[in-house]
């Protein structure tokens, strides 16, 4: 649970950075929430006004605080201020050590290998720092690109559910469920404790 988090988590990789979204992120936070292309495959609806985007960067927190949802800025390691996507960590289930991912790019940084290596991180960070046993993620059956992002991340698909989810502008959608065991990691190669 994400309550068992007293901060949010800064991780560094080679390419991104992963942490708190803060006020002076919003334009760019705002140029990820009001692209149509972002939302074609995920749930929600663009957002037309900076103001409803400045007040989800408090809800991030209060979220965070309440033990709900971790929302973290996918940063540009090279240029620590320039926000390129948001990470998001939801529906922690405690009886099952469950977490499911999600992930959002700028249109301007796609192909570049930036979702690929956030899944990366929050699945290191997940295993590692907070002991998860499985970490899950929905895709929609055409949402290739994310297919290819889970898939290098030697996530296993466990198959299609049809009509199983209802996603806000969307509505009832087919999801393809992805998933990763921390057994299914080398235990020993990446010093975890399955």
């Amino acid at each position: 649970m994400v309550s068992s988090v007293e901060q949010f988590p800064h991780i560094v990789t080679e390419k991104i950075m992963l942490r708190k979204i803060e006020e002076s992120d919003l334009e760019k936070l705002f140029e990820i929430y009001s692209n149509k292309n972002i939302f074609k495959y995920i749930p929600g609806d663009v957002i037309k006004n900076k103001t409803t985007v400045l007040n989800m960067i408090g809800h991030f927190e209060r979220d965070f605080k309440k033990g709900k949802t971790l929302f973290l800025g996918i940063f540009l390691t090279e240029a620590p201020e320039e926000l390129v996507g948001v990470a998001e960590i939801f529906d922690f289930d405690n009886k099952v050590n469950m977490v499911t991912i999600g992930y959002r790019i700028n249109e301007n940084y796609w192909h570049r290998g930036f979702a690929t290596e956030t899944v990366g991180a929050m699945v290191d960070y997940l295993f590692r720092m907070m002991g998860m046993n499985r970490i899950q993620a929905f895709v929609m059956p055409e949402n290739k690109h994310s297919h290819r992002v889970l898939l290098k991340n030697k996530f296993d698909c466990e198959g299609v559910m049809r009509q199983a989810q209802y996603w806000k502008g969307r509505g009832v959608v087919d999801v393809a469920v992805y998933s990763l065991l921390c057994s299914d990691m080398n235990a020993n190669e990446f010093n975890l404790d399955c």
